[in-house]
């Protein structure tokens, strides 16, 4: 007997055992194929826009992701880094081969994690309550908690032109049943697509005609307790290369034999709309004459690289004609062509914010099963399952990240009351309080919630300490310390274009001018702190209007959370609100006022209809 029991050995199912088992309960990991826990079947990278932030969030709470990329990666850089820290975002090629093994032999650590190659076909469930797992070979499992982390394995079919092959990722069996015993449960199940580019030879590639795109000359950890596990100079470079009028012509006279375009007539699922196959970038955006594509490695241990941006389902005679087209790939020879998958999944408002559906009690999931896309995505569900169910079991409310708190908060905010149309991918756009959830401040954020759920230990929350009191020191300091206008310093403040100051002013009035930074002014003074503190410093000083201002909104959001919707409301009695809404609301249930805003569908005069009748039947939001 197992307190809990995840299904599924991906990044979401790694997340969730690895919390789990950590926190103490006796946790079993259930997986097809040993060898492909924390797999990567598109792209190993790890981070970019947005998902940086969360894999740092990850982290902040406890989790694991950060950490193996950090030992593992061929290269690391911070994306946007010209721009605000807003937009900020780390992103690491991972490698294809190390990140796997480093992640088994991590759970493999946990003393109360047991990990099982199986099948499961289906639930034990006992008056809407599950209780275990039913293998392939018919063996029952029991558990208090079950967690779906199935990734695109539910009824999973590989799309390549004109064929269809139900099978997973790499040719492995897919799961054949479990989504269509979810549908007996009562679960809405919907159908998606992604895919996958072509892996190239790398000895057959003319990296002359390509940019060389390399890693950062400076050191990045997406984990706040590891030290850089790289050297800058032994980092492997990506290159760039773009799409060419032949590949669009090829692409054009061939649209009939893409699986998306014609050739396979039962196409269900529908596409990521932020990553979309090279055919949809040519039909849906026919007035470019080029798109970019990356060119990246997988590994240190074998040759394939990776074209980032060219995703098809096209038959392998076509792909060989698209990737010769491109400048460098001339004599290409492609070790594997792309395809697509096409997968169930659950429609996300049947979940709760703790990620506990709401048809099966004790049954959670996470993951690709959810309707996102992204191994970043699929983590930090997993990690907040993981954390949940623990919590459940502990007899303890769960831990629900808000808005203004973390991008986890977002995502699953946005999946449980929006829904999904396509696989969803989390997008710096997507957060109303961005500048509050910054990469350089996860650990502010979060690490304190890690500590409380028991995942962050006391040497951890003692380094977290000082670094805040260095922070407000170092303001202290700025305020403290003056600049002296001098002909010297006029000279220096001409030479870069600055308009001089008039008088003598503190560092801290002079950080707060958008083009002087700490790298200026240490010409003058040098700051008696290291590189992260004065970073901190820095983006408060320069961004503290508009931080204290997002700080503000964020109250506000605060108050409508505090408007609790009973459980048992029934909208139908609610009269004048409007049909569409009356759905959305009983579809999504929302637990405060400020959800119920965020539903699409619900106008603001239903929400006034609807606070009408909470204040005159049960005495709130007054």
């Amino acid at each position: 007997m197992y307190e809990i029991i995840v299904v599924g050995g991906g990044h979401a199912g790694c997340e969730a055992a690895y919390a789990s088992a950590k926190k103490g309960h006796k946790t079993l990991l259930v997986t097809s194929n040993l060898k492909n826990i924390a797999d990567m079947p598109c792209n190993p990278h790890i981070g970019g826009s947005a998902k940086g932030i969360v894999v740092r969030e990850i982290d902040a709470l406890g989790g694991i992701m950060g950490k193996i990329a950090d030992k593992t990666h061929l290269q690391i850089k911070m994306l946007n880094s010209a721009k605000g820290p807003a937009v900020q975002s780390l992103r690491a090629q991972g490698d294809k081969i190390t990140y796997p093994q480093e992640m088994l032999k991590e759970l493999k650590k946990l003393e109360n994690l047991t990990i099982k190659e199986a099948m499961v076909e289906d639930l034990i469930v006992e008056k809407s309550v599950v209780k275990g797992i039913i293998l392939e070979d018919k063996e029952q499992i029991q558990s208090k908690i079950v967690i779906l982390t199935t990734g695109t394995y539910l009824k999973a079919d590989i799309l390549v032109g004109s064929t269809r092959t139900r099978q997973g990722p790499h040719g492995e069996k897919a799961s054949l049943f479990l989504s269509d015993k979810l549908k007996e449960y009562g679960f809405e199940i919907k159908r998606l697509k992604t895919g996958t580019p072509q892996r190239i030879d790398r000895k057959t590639i003319d990296f002359s005609k390509l940019k060389e795109e390399p890693g950062d000359n400076k050191y990045l950890t997406f984990s706040f307790d590891l030290k850089p596990q790289y050297k800058i100079e032994d980092q492997m470079p990506c290159y760039l290369t773009y799409t060419t009028k032949e590949t669009h012509k090829i692409i054009r006279d061939n649209l009939n034999k893409s699986s998306m375009y014609g050739a396979l007539d039962d196409i269900e699922g529908i596409g990521p709309r932020y990553c979309p196959s090279i055919e949809d970038k040519v039909v849906r955006f026919s007035e470019k004459e080029r798109h970019q594509l990356f060119v990246e490695p997988e590994s240190r241990y074998y040759d394939d690289m990776y074209l980032q941006g060219f995703s098809t389902s096209m038959p392998p005679e076509i792909q060989e004609l698209m990737v010769h087209s491109l400048p460098g790939f001339e004599k290409a020879k492609i070790i594997k062509y792309g395809y697509a998958i096409e997968y169930d999944a659950i429609y996300p408002t049947q979940l709760k914010a703790s990620l506990e559906t709401k048809i099966i009690e004790n049954l959670y999931t996470a993951g690709q099963i959810n309707g996102t896309s992204g191994y970043e995505e699929a983590a930090c569900q997993g990690l907040m399952a993981g954390i949940n169910a623990s919590l459940k079991l502990e007899g303890k409310k769960p831990l629900v990240l808000k808005r203004n708190e973390a991008y986890i908060g977002v995502l699953i905010d946005d999946l449980i009351t929006k829904g999904i149309r396509d696989p969803y991918r989390l997008l710096t756009s997507r957060a109303e309080f961005r500048l509050l959830l910054r990469s350089d401040n996860a650990d502010q954020r979060l690490r304190k919630y890690g500590y409380d759920v028991g995942l962050i230990n006391e040497k951890q929350m003692t380094k977290l300490e000082q670094k805040k009191k260095k922070i407000k020191e170092c303001l202290e300091w700025t305020k403290e310390n003056k600049l002296k206008i001098t002909k010297e310093i006029e000279e220096i403040f001409k030479e870069k274009n600055f308009s001089i100051p008039n008088s003598t002013l503190s560092y801290e009035q002079l950080l707060s001018r958008p083009e002087i930074t700490v790298e200026f002014l240490e010409q003058f003074n040098k700051f008696p702190y290291d590189e992260e503190i004065k970073e901190q410093v820095e983006i408060y000083l320069k961004y503290r209007g508009y931080i204290e201002k997002s700080y503000k909104e964020a109250e506000k959001l605060l108050k409508l959370e505090k408007k609790q919707i009973p459980k048992d409301i029934d909208y139908n009695k609610i009269k004048n609100i409007a049909s569409e809404a009356r759905q959305k609301l009983n579809e999504v249930r929302p637990t405060t006022i400020a959800q119920a805003i965020r539903i699409s569908g619900v106008n603001p005069s239903d929400i006034s209809i609807l606070s009408v009748y909470l204040k005159k039947e049960y005495g709130k939001n007054e």
